[in-house]
């Protein structure tokens, strides 16, 4: 069964974008990803989107651009078999130190439940799959080494066994994300950006984001 990237969506300290459809946005000087107009990277508003915490948004931000990239459509209505599997570097580490200070300002009594709802790691990627309406496996990955790529296996084995014919995969920090679209391959409905084994042997190549959006714009512009 010959497995295939469909899309990838990117956010970096520099920018925005998708590598199939060669999308690239540079932030002005003072932008970011917290500046981005949600409109423009959701097709439907975000429910409770400024509740997020900075990784749920860049889940988000990252997963969307993705589907965008592989041309798959959503909406608040349809519920597709997609699945999302995705990690980054501290887990809810930041959400938990957030709560516990809310917890210790609050008299040790209570926190805030919107504070609550982000200490675990999974919270990013749940999140993203109730907005895109996935009805596949939802996983977070912990992996202290070659993350993204523990990530990208793990979605490819979920297909091979028919867990789901699509999966997001992908890592989000605070400041930056990237997510892939991998499925078995669907013939000629729907353009294919690189076989699953090319996009693998690239990650694992360069751990770096930046070094790695570069690599894969080359290679899109390269195959045309």
């Amino acid at each position: 069964m010959l497995i295939s990237v469909y899309g990838i969506g990117w956010l970096t300290k520099e920018g925005h974008g998708c590598i199939r459809s060669g999308l690239r946005q540079a932030y002005e000087k003072g932008e970011g990803a917290h500046t981005l107009p949600k409109r423009d990277i959701f097709s439907h508003p975000f429910k409770n989107f400024g509740r997020l915490d900075a990784i749920s948004k860049m889940t988000a931000f990252g997963a969307s651009l993705a589907l965008r990239d592989a041309g798959i459509e959503y909406s608040p209505t349809d519920k597709q078999d997609i699945g999302i599997v995705g990690t980054n570097a501290e887990g809810s580490l930041r959400s938990d130190i957030e709560y516990f200070r809310d917890y210790l300002e609050s008299g040790r009594t209570l926190s805030r439940g919107n504070l609550f709802i982000y200490t675990l790691p999974s919270s990013p990627i749940g999140e993203a799959a109730i907005h895109f309406g996935l009805l596949g496996p939802v996983a977070y990955v912990a992996s202290e080494k070659h993350s993204l790529t523990t990530v990208l296996d793990m979605a490819e084995d979920m297909v091979l066994a028919n867990e789901a014919p699509v999966m997001l995969a992908g890592k989000a920090e605070a400041d930056e994300a990237v997510f892939f679209v991998i499925a078995r391959d669907q013939g000629r409905d729907r353009p294919v950006l690189c076989d699953f084994a090319e996009a693998r042997a690239l990650v694992e190549t360069d751990p770096e984001l930046s070094g790695l959006i570069r690599t894969f714009l080359r290679m899109a512009e390269r195959k045309g």
